[in-house]
């Protein structure tokens, strides 16, 4: 980016805000210039960014934590907070109304106010995240709020302007870097347009009946109030007409691609798109972006996602002498999986995919939860580690959001959570890192049952459990890891894939040991390789590695 360009957007934005705020967001609005897209050889269109590669650090890194923290989490009442609260008689807009007040007098821009992050601390939370065997961290930018948690020169509704008033981004990338992680961000507020239409209503009954709420306001109305200078529509983005059947609070999942009704948003707000995404970029440097869209932002309604992934990629390959980045895209055909990142969420492939994947999911609610805290409903680590070794044996990635209360800290149950991810890491990381996947990903009965993806995802805990029988392999160089999903009553494993008559493995087994442990008792035969585990269980004996060579 030139520094004349900064000048004009980032450096004078502040200084204007400071004197007089209502004219500083008007003129911000009205802002005409446009990022430059870097030059190099990938231009805006599916067929150049085939030329993409998979960088070595995100095949090999296997394992990331996520913080997908945000305003929305102040409220700890789960997911998609910000328009739930406008779905009248919905549990998050009941919660709302005995929490803050009704939506026509107390809006999202007030949760956004109430929010400070006041215990906030990136480096302890990053540090516990590596020694869990996070190679990979990531921090939401924004979500479908449409709030930058970052020094935005385009968005006036930021972390460093409101709320926290803290650099969020920064902070979070800070502590990557200082803890040797590579630092990625989420992207999810190409959907504001239409996924905040719920602000634009108002009850249907009882004694505020027709009164609208706050999704209307304009900056004209903000005179006397704490967000005088600022114009809400710069947050909620709903100037325009709804979507087909926007009462109907499922209709959205249908338009995610900006089809079946979907109210299409204008040039302005794809180009603040674009120009918000770009500075993201410049000014953080990711090693990732994670895209919460079907492919790319805005597409097919709009170019903007192609110009964001050039820039992202001609600008890393001036940098690095390579392309040394990741983008993560949903939904995506066979050309756009040679183009990017396939991430599936809440769910896994039932095959070895021929190009590097992601599953991400989540030990609880994506936007913190407190109910999930009070109830104990978080995913077990047993139940991340089983998910991690099935993911990486079919040549994935696995990111793993740990939910963050809007105070910055996590609760105690997640700590165990963690805590218990890094015991397993401890004794079997060798099994995950720097690995390749096998001729096949694994044998047992849980593939057996494996549930179909649904969309983007949506098949995790649909299938069989894991248990003993269980086996997901990985390799790295002459070395042949089988990762056993649980500790066997009779202490004796049967990897049936390694029959003596296998073509799989037709050279001799010369030992078998648990990673970092003593060689084991072992036999092979037509039946399998059999093999006698020690009397003493670890104590993460619900998955082990045994190391074959």
């Amino acid at each position: 980016m030139k520094r004349r360009h900064l000048l004009s957007a980032a450096g004078l934005l502040p200084l204007l805000m400071a004197e007089k705020p209502l004219q500083a967001a008007e003129q911000l609005a009205r802002q005409p210039a446009t990022e430059p897209m870097a030059a190099g050889p990938f231009n805006p269109d599916w067929k150049s960014l085939e030329q993409y590669a998979v960088p070595d650090w995100y095949g090999d890194a296997k394992f990331g934590i996520w913080a997908h923290w945000g305003p929305q989490c102040q409220a700890e009442a789960g997911d998609w907070y910000a328009r739930g609260m406008y779905e009248e008689g919905g549990r998050q807009y009941n919660y709302h109304l005995k929490k803050y007040g009704h939506p026509s007098k107390v809006g999202f821009k007030e949760v956004i106010h109430d929010w400070k992050a006041e215990k906030w601390d990136p480096d302890a939370l990053v540090a516990l995240y590596k020694r869990a065997g996070a190679q990979y961290f990531v921090a939401l930018a924004n979500h479908h709020d449409n709030f930058d948690n970052y020094d935005s020169a385009y968005q006036p509704w930021n972390s460093t302007r409101i709320g926290p008033r803290k650099d969020l981004i920064g902070g979070w990338a800070k502590a990557a870097r200082h803890h040797g992680l590579r630092f990625g961000v989420s992207v999810h507020a190409s959907h504001a347009w239409t996924w905040m239409e719920t602000a634009q209503r108002a009850d249907r009954k009882g004694p505020l009946k027709g009164v609208p709420y706050d999704g209307n306001l304009r900056a004209a109305q903000g005179k006397g109030t704490w967000w005088e200078g600022l114009d809400p529509q710069d947050l909620y983005a709903q100037n325009h007409p709804l979507s087909k059947q926007s009462d109907d609070n499922n209709a959205l999942h249908g338009q995610w691609d900006w089809g079946d009704g979907a109210s299409l948003p204008d040039a302005a707000y794809h180009r603040k798109f674009y120009n918000r995404t770009v500075d993201l970029i410049n000014k953080y440097d990711p090693d990732l972006i994670y895209f919460d869209d079907t492919a790319l932002p805005l597409w097919p309604a709009s170019t903007v996602g192609l110009k964001v992934a050039a820039h992202y990629y001609n600008k890393s390959l001036a940098k690095n002498g390579k392309v040394e980045v990741v983008i993560n895209g949903k939904i995506l055909n066979e050309q756009q999986r040679k183009c990017l990142v396939w991430d599936i969420e809440r769910g896994q492939s039932d095959k070895i995919e021929p190009q590097v994947w992601q599953t991400c999911t989540c030990i609880g609610d994506w936007h913190y939860n407190r109910s999930v805290y009070e109830d104990h409903r978080y995913k077990s680590a047993q139940t991340v580690v089983h998910t991690l070794a099935d993911v990486v044996s079919k040549n994935g990635n696995l990111l793993l959001s740990v939910p963050v209360r809007g105070d910055g800290s996590i609760d105690s149950d997640e700590v165990a959570v963690v805590e218990g991810i890094a015991k397993w890491m401890a004794l079997n990381s060798e099994s995950i890192f720097a690995t390749r996947p096998w001729k096949i990903f694994g044998e047992g009965p849980a593939q057996e049952n494996a549930a179909p993806l649904s969309k983007q995802g949506f098949n995790e805990g649909k299938g069989k459990p894991f248990g003993p029988a269980d086996i997901r392999f990985t390799t790295k160089g002459e070395v042949l890891y089988a990762i056993v999903l649980g500790w066997p009553e009779d202490g004796k494993v049967l990897v049936r894939s390694l029959a003596a008559n296998n073509p799989l493995r037709p050279q001799p087994i010369q030992a078998v040991s648990l990673c970092g442990g003593a060689p084991l008792k072992f036999t092979r035969s037509e039946r399998g390789l059999e093999v006698t585990l020690p009397r003493e269980k670890p104590e993460t004996h619900y998955a082990f590695a045994l190391k074959i060579v």
